[in-house]
């Protein structure tokens, strides 16, 4: 291979890198290489600048002398503030072969781990947070069993009683694990672009039938408006699971005697589907498209006229496992993972999610997919 074929491949490493060379004759240490990602990184203008012009860390500095000077090199770890989420870097130094007119080489490997260490405290997050939500009907569970063990055991009302408040126990955990089953199934699949053509607005007639008995019993009703089908590219099953979750999400936040509106749309811009129908009210993007400028998207806006949803809690909303002040974590009809499955979903369609809330006038949902 020749150096110019090294070159190239060290210019196409995706981790900065940078070759640091010390010479017998002078205590000044030069930059030598530098490849793309570090000269962006960090900002190398001129040719072989000295090793101080361009890392400011004393602490690395101080590794790369001591790799030049015969030792085993190391690891520095940092961080920095940026302008949307502060970095997590980590730099490997290590010594090269000495040169044959004795000049000492070492190279600096840095690493962006901002992705893997976030990525680190969510798995502990979703394990802590998950295993809280099943600790809490579990220890339920083996107290009333204990009790129906005990005193109870003989007592056919307080029998009865505690068995009715088992059973709601058991269908929450159910719930809670099959949305974190689904929530997994999800996110495997996330890159696999979904096929075949669903109607959104058959899709919702079908969601506000299955969800006529909730409904009902809640004193709401459900009314869908569409003038024409509305076509995408999509998963029938997960565009029915995200239109599911926010037409149930919206009965259980309505009023008695409220009504909950679905309203499907076609052909609209990003811009008329995110401009504001209350200027009074709070909006967020919860999720925006992947879709190029200038598309069409299908939109399904899902409304209620409950108690809404205060502005500073919108951008949490599809935490899993948030619920906003106001719900418990008991609450057997909801496990707070809803949303999260919903932006999971519209993500893997290349779509958007849109939030919209007045406190005291109700909120709407508005879920977008690119037109076919």
């Amino acid at each position: 291979m020749t150096p110019a074929s090294l070159a190239a491949i060290f210019d196409a490493l995706p981790d900065p890198a940078l070759v640091v060379r010390a010479d017998a004759w002078s205590a000044g240490r030069r930059v030598i290489m530098a490849n793309t990602a570090a000269r962006d990184m960090f900002r190398i203008i001129e040719a072989q600048p000295m090793i101080a012009q361009v890392i400011r860390r004393p602490d690395l500095l101080d590794l790369v002398e001591a790799a030049l000077t015969g030792a085993a090199g190391g690891e520095v770890e940092w961080e920095t503030a940026g302008e949307v989420q502060d970095r997590r870097l980590r730099a490997l130094v290590r010594p090269l072969p000495a040169q044959d007119d004795g000049g000492r080489l070492t190279l600096v490997i840095v690493r962006d781990e901002t992705d893997a260490r976030r990525n680190e405290r969510m798995r502990a997050d979703f394990l802590a947070n998950a295993s809280h939500e099943l600790k809490t009907p579990l220890a339920s569970l083996a107290g009333f069993i204990e009790t129906l063990r005990g005193h109870a055991k003989d007592d056919a009302g307080a029998r009865e009683k505690f068995l009715g408040i088992m059973a709601t126990q058991v269908e929450r955990m159910v719930r809670l694990v099959g949305d974190l089953m689904s929530l997994s199934r999800i996110e495997l699949n996330e890159h696999i672009p979904p096929t075949g053509e669903v109607d959104l607005l058959a899709s919702a007639r079908d969601v506000a039938e299955t969800l006529s008995p909730i409904a009902t019993a809640a004193d709401v009703t459900i009314k869908v408006d569409g003038d024409a089908p509305a076509a995408v590219v999509g998963d029938a099953l997960q565009i029915l699971q995200v239109l599911q979750n926010l037409v149930e999400n919206a009965v259980k936040h309505s009023a008695p005697s409220g009504v909950v509106r679905v309203e499907v749309e076609t052909g609209l811009a990003q811009a008329d589907i995110t401009a504001a129908r209350d200027p009074a009210a709070a909006s967020r993007s919860l999720l925006l498209p992947s879709a190029v400028s200038g598309a069409r998207f299908q939109v399904v806006r899902v409304i209620n006229d409950g108690p809404g949803i205060p502005r500073e809690y919108l951008p949490r909303l599809t935490e899993r496992f948030y619920r906003a002040p106001g719900q418990k974590s008991g609450d057997t009809t909801g496990t707070g993972l809803g949303l999260a499955i919903v932006k999971h979903i519209i993500n893997r369609h290349h779509g958007g999610l849109f939030v919209e809330s007045a406190e005291g006038r109700g909120a709407t949902f508005t879920a977008y997919f690119p037109q076919v």
